[in-house]
Order: structure tokens, then C-alpha cells, then sequence
């Protein structure tokens, strides 16, 4: 049992000197690109967020004053109706993670070739996030 278990340990936990061949590690540029790659995974992480938050922001906005309405409680109507911001609210975060998963997909598109990677977690994630702030735009537009 004790030859199994030290088989599976590394051989410099049995203190046996390290190998110095090192053909299966990585290089140097390999890992910058894998940093490279998760740094722009997090950067469209960030719009994601951002994005999620403008998004339901403005339904916030709009089912709040919606409720209030409800109460017989006057909305103060201004130049800008609840419905109008929460419509512009969610307009600006569809744009925006748009934008960001077009200017991510531009700038991974050579890195992931080269790292072999067939899809990004960020960009599913990014789609998901669409299809509810589209659900929620055509929510807000066709409710009165």
C-alpha cells in the first residue's frame, strides 16, 4: 500500500532530485497568452455585470412606479415618463454588452486559436445575459 501511495506522489515530495526536462511544461508564452486570455474573460465578466445591473435597474425603476400607480398614489410625470427611463436603462445595457462581447470576441479570436480553445465561458454567459435584458425590453415596450 505504501509503494502505491509514494507512486502517486511527485518526486520531489519523496525528495528524489527534480527531472530537468521539462517537455511537457508550458512555456513562458503559453501561460502569458492563458493570462491574456482570462484577463479578457474577466474584462467581459465586468460588462456582464454592469450590463445585468443597468438592466435591472431600469425594470426596477419601471415595476416600482408601476406599483405605485397601482396604489392610487400620483406618479409625477416629468418630461421623462418611469416607462421611458427604464426602456432608455435597458436599451443602454443591451448596447453595451453588445459592444463588449464584439470587442471581446475580436480580441480573443487569435489567442484562442492558438490556445486551442474552442469557446469562451464569458461569451455563453454574455448570451444569457442578452436573452434576459431582451425579454425584459419586450416586457417593459409592450406592457402600458
Amino acid at each position: 500500500m505504501a509503494a502505491a501511495a509514494s507512486s502517486a506522489a511527485p518526486g520531489w515530495l519523496l525528495g528524489l532530485p527534480m527531472s530537468s526536462s521539462v517537455g511537457n511544461q508550458p512555456d513562458s508564452t503559453h501561460l502569458a497568452m492563458d493570462r491574456t486570455w482570462l484577463s479578457h474573460e474577466r474584462t467581459l465578466m465586468a460588462w456582464v455585470r454592469t450590463a445585468t445591473s443597468m438592466i435591472s435597474f431600469g425594470f426596477t425603476i419601471y415595476k416600482f412606479f408601476e406599483f405605485e400607480a397601482g396604489k392610487g398614489s400620483p406618479v409625477t410625470r416629468g418630461k421623462l415618463s418611469p416607462r421611458g427611463f427604464a426602456l432608455i436603462m435597458i436599451t443602454i445595457g443591451l448596447m453595451a454588452l453588445l459592444v463588449a462581447t464584439i470587442s471581446h470576441r475580436a480580441e480573443t479570436r487569435s489567442i484562442a486559436t492558438a490556445l486551442g480553445k474552442k469557446y469562451s465561458v464569458a461569451t455563453a454567459v454574455a448570451a444569457l445575459v442578452s436573452l434576459l435584458g431582451i425579454v425584459t425590453l419586450l416586457a417593459t415596450l409592450f406592457r402600458s
